[in-house]
C-alpha cells in the first residue's frame, strides 16, 4: 500500500525542539519531493519545507527559515523535520506529502499543497508559552 506516515508530534515548551518523521511506503522516495505542511485551527494549510530526496533541492518558508531543518534518509525511506526554537505560533497539525519530481509543477519549483498527491494523516505539534 502506498502511504506516508508521520510521527514525532508532541507538546513542547516554547524554545524547545522536536523532530518529526515521515516514512514512505510502497514507492521510490528518490522520485518524489516530500513536503511538510501545517494547519492551525481556523487557518489555511501552510507550506513549511520541502525536499527532493533525489537531488537534494530544499525549500523553506520564511516563517521557519533558520529554525527548521529538513533532511532525508533514503535507505530508511524517511524524511525528517528538525524543529528548533519552537514558538507558540508553530502549534499546528503537521502533514507530510509527496509530489512526483516529474510533475511540471516541480520543474518550475512549485511546492504548493495542490501540487502534492499523497498525504499522511498528520501529527499534532503543540508549543506552550
Amino acid at each position: 500500500e502506498v502511504q506516508l506516515v508521520e510521527s514525532g508530534g508532541a507538546l513542547v515548551q516554547a524554545g524547545g525542539s522536536l523532530r518529526l518523521s515521515c516514512a514512505g511506503f510502497g514507492f521510490n522516495l528518490d522520485e518524489y519531493a516530500i513536503g511538510w505542511f501545517r494547519q492551525a485551527p481556523g487557518k489555511e494549510r501552510e507550506g513549511v519545507s520541502c525536499i527532493s530526496t533525489g537531488d537534494g533541492t530544499i525549500y523553506y518558508s520564511d516563517s521557519v527559515k533558520g529554525r527548521f531543518t529538513i533532511s532525508s534518509d533514503n535507505a530508511k525511506k524517511t524524511v525528517y523535520l528538525q524543529m528548533n526554537s519552537l514558538k507558540p505560533d508553530d502549534t499546528a497539525v503537521y502533514y507530510c506529502a509527496a509530489q512526483s519530481i516529474y510533475r511540471a509543477s516541480w520543474f518550475i519549483g512549485s511546492w504548493e499543497s495542490t501540487d502534492f498527491d499523497l498525504w499522511g494523516q498528520g501529527t499534532q505539534v503543540t508549543v506552550s508559552s
